[in-house]
């Protein structure tokens, strides 16, 4: 058996896991080689456990994360209203296939957009396609859409992304397209898809940052249903730790 020519095989076939496992075994004295099925087992395995590994790797990287967060680097406490049990309902991602969103608010420094963002590399890990979008990036991306003709295009876009993230809603002001823009991709996306937004003003503001009352009406009535609601509190992060520097 030329064991060369079948890792050279293995590699055109593009199945590195594989190729890299079949490698490993090929260290180990004869008397240690997994035998028939094991092997096979063995082999299999290891390629699906790097198909995972590439995939993870390709969503985060498309999803722009604005932080590198997980959940298990989150600060829990009464005093920042953020218990564990909370994010455990949210670790296995089922959230986004009963299509529901999460609204998280809370001061400069309070860890919004890193709570944003541990849900956001959750997803990605889980195998839902995210996007990470700060309202400014919106609002340009919706802006040059319009004024090119690839409007339609764009909206297409983000409806194939299962878990969309807003950043920074509410920091900058809304025109009329943008709220337009915003009402047709949460009705693309709603019972379907799901959407995370981080805000600095206290939800109960959100109605009135929004502006017009019939697009208000409508922006938060479909954000609204099946929401789970953060509403952070407690000294910046940023104060605390060099570490916490990020988590804001």
């Amino acid at each position: 058996m030329n064991t060369t020519a079948t890792l050279h095989q293995l590699r055109d076939l593009r199945l590195e896991g594989m190729a890299r496992s079949y490698e490993s075994i090929l260290q180990l004295p004869t008397h240690q080689h997994p035998e028939g099925h094991m092997l096979i087992a063995q082999l299999t395995d290891a390629e699906q456990q790097n198909r995972t590994r590439y995939k993870t790797q390709l969503f985060l990287k498309l999803s722009r994360l604005r932080f590198s967060a997980s959940l298990e680097e989150l600060s829990f406490g009464k005093e920042r209203n953020l218990s564990k049990d909370q994010i455990a309902q949210l670790a296995d991602c089922s959230f986004i296939d009963r299509a529901e969103n999460i609204l998280i608010s809370g001061a400069t420094g309070s860890g919004k957009s890193f709570l944003a963002c541990a849900i956001g590399h959750q997803a990605c890990v889980m195998g839902y396609k995210t996007l990470h979008l700060n309202l400014n990036r919106f609002t340009e991306k919706i802006m040059v859409a319009r004024l090119d003709g690839s409007f339609i295009k764009l909206l297409n876009q983000l409806e194939k992304v299962k878990l969309l993230l807003l950043d920074d809603f509410g920091l900058a002001p809304l025109d009329q397209n943008t709220r337009l823009a915003l009402l047709q991709i949460l009705e693309d996306r709603y019972a379907k898809k799901s959407v995370v937004i981080a805000s600095q003003l206290p939800i109960a503001k959100w109605h009135e940052y929004i502006g017009e009352p019939t697009l208000a009406d409508a922006i938060m009535d479909r954000l609204f249903a099946n929401a789970h609601r953060f509403e952070l509190k407690g000294e910046s992060l940023r104060k605390k730790s060099p570490s916490n520097l990020t988590k804001n």
